[in-house]
């Protein structure tokens, strides 16, 4: 399978060490700047300089390189260009976020504006209509957890009560006061974005930003741990092939966390629309995300967990209550010392790798624009214990945690 992978930070360096042993994988390895994109290449793969906006200039590229699919490993303003040029070029699609949201214009912490990833199911019927697979949100959140809530749906539950992805870790970066592990500019916009959620008979509803607190209980010896509504995915495409009364996403920020991304909001640096500062214009997120150490070049000052997962409740197959955690958890040591990537990139960088094995094998098939809970669960969670990163499942006690 020849991929255009497009985007070679943290997450697209590790897809690429990843792919580097699956033999089924070709990559061409694009990024705005040569030199990041041959380091991420090395010597397996082939390197080029690439502007993510140009759809064109995209489209160009996946004809000539005679590419089957464009994994997009850029941040979310970069979707839609990446989305329209595969669309256009006639290849497949994979991302691990989505088209961006707008909030509604009066009532943001009650009402939906435009969703995440609104822009893209609007063109599912051109990619039908093409015979094409544009598969949305296939990271680790959105993407693993997905594929837990449609296991859970197929094998564990006769009727499902909530789905909550819950995400937490125990990860500490030395030598910094304050050091994101993922994206800030991509933090910045689904934690600060009115949430989501899914209620069956009201549809999707927002609440304010880390609205509706609780301590969840992580495994592997993380314990417990505060989560927190946030904007994401999976609420917006959970509900869409799976039937539940309530779908939350909830992260385990932590209280400094929500401190400074609080005063990010208040002094206007997280904006994303330029200034004038001097004589050039600048995003100011953008300037907070260059002050910021790369969390690709954290790994050797990180120790610690991270873990991935969705928790399920209703009645189990035997007609009694039930409560699960699917989960994956990644040691950071263990992904440093195997393929020289911190956690919760390599966490991230493994499910697309996966589901695009699956899809050259033909185990993984379709057209439109599909959710990962769309597509059999059972032989991607096969595969991703193949790749050496089992994942778990915990029982619970039922309405309690």
């Amino acid at each position: 399978m020849r991929i255009l992978l497009v985007g070679a930070g943290g997450v697209g360096s590790a897809i690429a060490r990843i792919a580097a042993r699956r033999p089924f994988a070709e990559l061409v390895v694009a990024d705005y700047d040569a030199a990041r994109a041959a380091r991420a290449a090395g010597d397996e793969f082939t390197a080029v300089k690439l502007d993510a906006r140009d759809e064109h200039g995209v489209a160009e590229l996946l004809t000539s390189q005679r590419c089957d699919v464009l994994l997009n490993a850029t941040d979310p303003r970069f979707v839609m260009p990446l989305f329209r040029a595969a669309l256009a070029a006639g290849t497949h699609y994979l991302d691990m976020a989505m088209s961006l949201s707008q909030p509604h214009p009066v009532e943001p912490y009650r009402q939906t504006g435009v969703k995440l990833g609104d822009e893209q199911f609007e063109l599912a019927g051109e990619w039908e209509k093409r015979d094409r697979l544009a598969l949305a949100g296939m990271g680790v959140e959105p993407g693993l957890s997905d594929v837990f809530a449609r296991y859970a749906a197929d094998k564990l539950f006769s009727e499902i009560n909530e789905i909550g992805v819950r995400d937490g870790a125990n990860l500490v970066v030395e030598g910094y006061e304050f050091a994101p592990t993922f994206s800030i500019w991509t933090t910045i916009e689904e934690c600060l974005n009115p949430p989501v959620v899914w209620e069956r008979g009201t549809g999707w509803h927002t609440t304010p930003p880390f609205s509706e607190p609780e301590v969840f209980y992580f495994p592997a010896g993380i314990g417990h741990v505060e989560c927190v509504n946030v904007e994401h995915e999976e609420v917006l495409l959970i509900p869409r092939w799976i039937d539940a009364r309530r779908v939350t996403f909830k992260y385990g920020l932590g209280a400094e966390f929500i401190d400074v991304l609080q005063a990010l909001h208040k002094t206007g640096l997280d904006s994303a629309e330029p200034v004038q500062v001097g004589d050039v214009r600048v995003s100011p997120r953008d300037v907070v995300a260059a002050a910021l150490p790369d969390p690709a070049t954290l790994g050797d000052r990180m120790h610690g967990l991270t873990c991935a997962g969705t928790w399920v409740t209703g009645t189990g197959a035997d007609g009694g209550p039930r409560e699960v955690y699917l989960y994956h958890v990644v040691d950071n040591a263990w992904s440093m010392a195997e393929y020289g990537s911190q956690a919760v990139v390599w966490q991230t960088a493994v499910n697309p790798v996966v589901a695009l094995e699956l899809i050259d094998a033909g185990t993984w098939s379709g057209a439109g624009v599909l959710g990962p809970e769309a597509l059999d669960p059972e032989p991607f969670l096969d595969l991703l214990t193949d790749y050496g990163s089992p994942w778990a499942m915990e029982e619970r006690t039922p309405a309690s945690r």
